[in-house]
């Protein structure tokens, strides 16, 4: 199957970069590996096997070689790294918070929410400011994976598609789920059956979910349903490939360029790292911009009687202060 193509050039490339992990990875895999090998060998391994046999593949092929010096892959300890790296980064530009008189990472740090904050009024309406924590940890989550290949000792870990395909996967999920929550609290249950199953409002809103991929014209419905369920599940797999294909060619670019000719190529990266700067944040705006777009076509402004009480813009002030505390 294609996907497993995929998986083992992956595995090629995972088992390639191995060899040159950080020495962070090398010490968190002489300390943390063995254990965590014997874990994968009792249980997790056994499961693979058995699944891809039925592809004629091997957890190898698709994962690469199982050993305790790459029992925990090395874009797992850089997004774990990422992610420690993310709440230090806010933590230090948030500072001291002042309305009288801002710091500079603190007008830093505005800037950039009040960016995705205008994106969401922008694309999804000004009820979509109740998705901007998630819309937010998106971007600054993959903005600082992005740009922790530029620096010594680090590897961007949206360079592996482990990673993007999980960003892809949760962007997928979030906005499926908020379009059955959504449609749950408007549903009405008339229906005897339904009444009698738990959750009988989230099981109707989870089929008016499915229900308006099939459009509103009842009779081209089941041309347009099988189109729409394909395209949704293509998503997660596009938002994925769309990340990785660019860092990974990104840092391809930047190590291709250094071995042409060296030493007198080896600076030549410096003058690239503009173009990967740009790159790192347009993947950002990419990735954050097109899980918006999915979200404004399951969320739906609020009834009156919900604006009425203010549900529409809860937890987010009109000065940007109260956000960032």
């Amino acid at each position: 199957m294609f996907w497993l193509q995929e998986a083992a050039h992956a595995a090629a490339e995972h088992t390639e970069k191995a060899h040159e992990a950080p020495i962070i990875v090398q010490l968190v895999n002489h300390y943390l590996g063995p254990w965590a090998y014997d874990f994968e060998m009792k249980y997790t391994y056994p499961f693979w096997k058995s699944f891809l046999a039925k592809f004629h593949s091997t957890p190898e092929a698709a994962f690469g070689p199982y050993t305790p010096e790459t029992a925990i892959p090395w874009y797992t300890v850089m997004f774990f790294i990422a992610c420690l790296l993310s709440v230090a980064i806010i933590w230090i530009l948030k500072g001291q918070l002042s309305a009288e008189r801002p710091g500079h990472g603190q007008q830093t740090l505005e800037l950039g929410v009040l960016a995705v904050r205008s994106m969401l009024e922008d694309i999804i309406g000004p009820h979509g400011l109740q998705y901007f924590p998630v819309v937010i940890t998106f971007a600054v989550l993959i903005l600082v994976s992005n740009l922790m290949g530029l620096f010594p000792l680090f590897m961007s870990p949206t360079s592996a598609t482990s990673v993007t395909f999980a960003l892809g996967l949760f962007s997928f999920l979030y906005y499926n789920y908020i379009g059955v929550k959504e449609n749950a609290a408007h549903a009405i249950v008339h229906t005897s059956f339904l009444k009698s199953i738990p959750g009988a409002r989230l099981v109707k809103g989870f089929f008016m979910h499915l229900k308006h991929f099939a459009g509103p014209i009842w009779w081209i419905a089941p041309l347009i349903f099988p189109i729409e369920l394909i395209s949704n599940f293509i998503r997660p797999f596009s938002l994925g490939i769309r990340l990785f294909g660019n860092l990974f060619a990104d840092e391809k670019v930047m190590v291709t360029v250094a071995n042409l000719h060296p030493p007198a190529t080896w600076i030549a990266p410096i003058a690239l790292m503009p173009l990967s700067v740009f790159v790192s944040f347009i993947q950002t705006f990419v990735f954050i911009l097109l899980s918006q777009l999915y979200l404004s076509e399951v969320s739906h402004v609020p009834d009156e009687s919900h604006a009425a009480d203010g549900h529409a813009e809860d937890g987010v002030g009109d000065f940007i202060v109260p956000v960032l505390t």
